[in-house]
């Protein structure tokens, strides 16, 4: 029964967390979604906002809602700092991690970086840092970034009750797999988990964290990388959970002793495919991610999963295809889940 009994304003679905992604969809597909509030995490369950009462649904009243603030308009701050032909240029997205705003600027604005992280800053007075984001290099997908306005570039970004510790101009740290991570942590609850390609922890913590699962190995090769790693452990208390390894995954991934394995890289990890699969035991679950032609979804990275299942004489099962965003024009980041089992 809902506990809302008058009035309409900051109503909220309560849900389980196991439940929150289905509840979000249904909300938003009633177009009853109250976008200008933010999704909280209380008690153990997810609080969604909406615009009014649904039958039947556990709704709660928020005393303390938080509200998105409306996004800057740099435009009219910077107007008589840029020439107008600059002005259409400007950036119209940015994301925060911690308090580091990260940015990417047009090449034709880079005599005015510096106004442009200011103006940031002012809008965000609790960000002490911006950099510019120019993109990934290396085979390491290290971030090449610089700052524009202020000098600190480690901090500490907290996601779904998860800390992580970072420097973001030497670990990536996507806000676009946000959903992703948001998914994994619902996986693998007493399990034997194998993390391939770990980052900083990303899946890592998140599963580590919310589900508990037995034993993760999480295996990582930039040496920054495994040090935030190793870090982000400790300040999430789950040492007991995760055992760090640092090294190349094509030589020290376990075989046959995963519950579940994890593959969070993209471009190169079907290299690694039969490694992973081959870590698995009879019956284990595979989320295996790639970079494909958007055009090709799924069926492409489901072929590389059949495909290497197979060379290794076992057999796919796939349970879910995920498009987690747009990679690149004409690209997609798709995840594969596939359960692993031998061949008939």
């Amino acid at each position: 029964m809902s506990r809302a009994s008058t009035g309409k304003a900051n109503l909220a679905a309560r849900a389980r967390r196991i439940d929150a992604d289905a509840t979000l969809k249904e909300i938003i597909s009633r177009g009853l979604l109250d976008k200008s509030r933010k999704v909280l995490e209380r008690d153990g369950c997810v609080e969604i906002p909406i615009l009014e009462p649904i039958f039947g649904w556990d709704i709660v009243r928020q005393e303390e809602p938080l509200f998105y603030r409306g996004s800057p308009d740099l435009a009219k701050s910077l107007a008589e700092e840029l020439p107008p032909q600059c002005i259409d240029l400007l950036p119209r997205g940015w994301y925060i991690q911690g308090d580091i705003i990260v940015v990417k600027i047009h090449p034709d604005l880079a005599p005015y970086q510096s106004c442009i992280g200011q103006a940031l800053l002012n809008y965000y007075p609790r960000c002490k840092t911006v950099l510019r984001d120019l993109g990934i290099e290396g085979q390491l997908r290290e971030p090449k970034r610089e700052a524009i306005a202020g000098t600190n570039t480690k901090t500490v970004h907290k996601e779904n009750a998860v800390l992580f510790e970072l420097d973001a101009t030497k670990v990536m740290f996507s806000a676009g797999n946000l959903r992703e991570r948001m998914r994994m942590s619902r996986f693998g609850k007493g399990e034997f988990v194998v993390d391939m390609f770990a980052g900083i922890g990303y899946f890592t913590l998140q599963m580590a964290v919310h589900s508990r699962p037995r034993k993760i190995l999480s295996i990582e090769l930039n040496p920054v990388a495994f040090e935030f790693l190793c870090k982000n452990i400790l300040l999430n208390h789950v040492e007991d959970i995760v055992e760090p390894i640092h090294g190349d995954c094509a030589k020290v991934t376990p075989q046959g002793v995963a519950d579940r394995v994890v593959m969070g890289m993209v471009q190169v990890t079907d290299r690694y495919l039969q490694t992973g699969i081959s870590a698995l035991r009879p019956g284990g679950v595979l989320h295996y991610h790639q970079t494909i032609p958007t055009k090709s979804f799924p069926d492409a990275a489901v072929q590389d999963v059949t495909n290497a299942a197979l060379a290794l004489g076992r057999k796919a099962e796939i349970l879910q295809c995920i498009r987690v965003k747009k990679y690149s024009p004409g690209v997609v980041h798709a995840v594969i889940d596939a359960r692993i089992d031998k061949s008939n």
